[in-house]
C-alpha cells in the first residue's frame, strides 16, 4: 500500500505541476502578456512544490489509512482540503520585488495553485487505491 500511495504522490505532483505551468501561462496571456512574476516563481519551482506536497500527502495517507483504517481516507480529505484553503494566506505575505510591475496581480496567479494539488489528488486516486 506505501508504494502505491508514494507513486500516487509522485503522479499527482508531476501533473498538479503541469497544471499549475499551464495556469501560468494562460494567466499571463489572458492578461496580455503584461505580467511576468518569472522573478519570483519559475516552472522548476511549480513542479517541485507540488511534487513535494504530493509526496507527503501519500505519506500523510499512508499513515492515516494505517491509524485510523476505516475513517482514515475521509479524515485525510478533510486535512488536505483544510491545509490547501490554509496555505493561501502565505501569497498575500510575501513580500515581491519593487521593480514588480503589477504585484497585487501576484495572489491571482499562485492562489488557485494551492488547490492544484488537492484536486489532481481526488481526480487520480480511484486510479491507485481502490475501497
Amino acid at each position: 500500500m506505501f508504494k502505491k500511495t508514494l507513486f500516487l504522490g509522485i503522479t499527482a505532483g508531476i501533473l498538479s505541476g503541469v497544471a499549475c505551468t499551464v495556469y501560468a501561462e494562460v494567466f499571463s496571456w489572458a492578461n496580455a502578456g503584461m505580467l511576468d512574476f518569472s522573478s519570483v516563481v519559475t516552472i522548476p519551482m511549480y513542479f517541485g512544490a507540488c511534487i513535494f506536497v504530493c509526496v507527503l500527502a501519500g505519506i500523510g495517507f499512508w499513515l492515516l489509512d494505517k491509524i485510523f483504517k476505516s475513517n482514515g481516507r475521509i479524515i485525510f480529505n478533510f486535512l488536505f482540503t483544510l491545509i490547501s484553503f490554509a496555505t493561501i494566506i502565505f501569497p498575500f505575505a510575501v513580500t515581491l520585488p519593487l521593480e514588480l510591475e503589477f504585484p497585487e496581480m501576484f495572489p491571482g496567479l499562485v492562489v488557485p495553485m494551492h488547490f492544484f494539488p488537492a484536486i489532481v489528488w481526488y481526480t487520480i486516486q480511484p486510479l491507485f487505491i481502490r475501497s
